[in-house]
């Protein structure tokens, strides 16, 4: 998976950077999981991952090559203000649900 950043604009009122990125993804073949790409975008950008949230990821029928858009806050505090709790919940790691006995 290759994350290229498309554009990225500072938003100085609600103090975050707004990213739109490109994910190539042959190897996996479907849509990476938005966990995987936000931690991609984190290492890209050299931000705590806990500042970044991804808004949505797209691939196009056929193609390997998924479009998305994703902000980078400069605060935690301003991430919770902000961030819808929908978003929040999306970008958090999908926790498989254990077997009971």
């Amino acid at each position: 998976m290759k994350i290229k950043i498309a554009s990225q604009e500072y938003n100085p009122l609600l103090k975050r950077k707004e990213v739109t990125f490109k994910v190539e993804h042959e190897e996996t073949r479907g849509t990476p999981p938005r966990f995987e790409v936000r931690k991609g975008l984190a290492a890209l950008l050299n931000a705590k991952l806990e500042l970044v949230y991804v808004k949505r990821v797209k691939t196009k029928t056929g193609a390997m090559i998924a479009t998305g858009e994703a902000n980078v806050y400069d605060s935690i505090e301003q991430a919770k203000l902000i961030e819808p709790e929908y978003i929040v919940a999306r970008n958090t790691p999908s926790e498989k649900p254990k077997e009971e006995e």
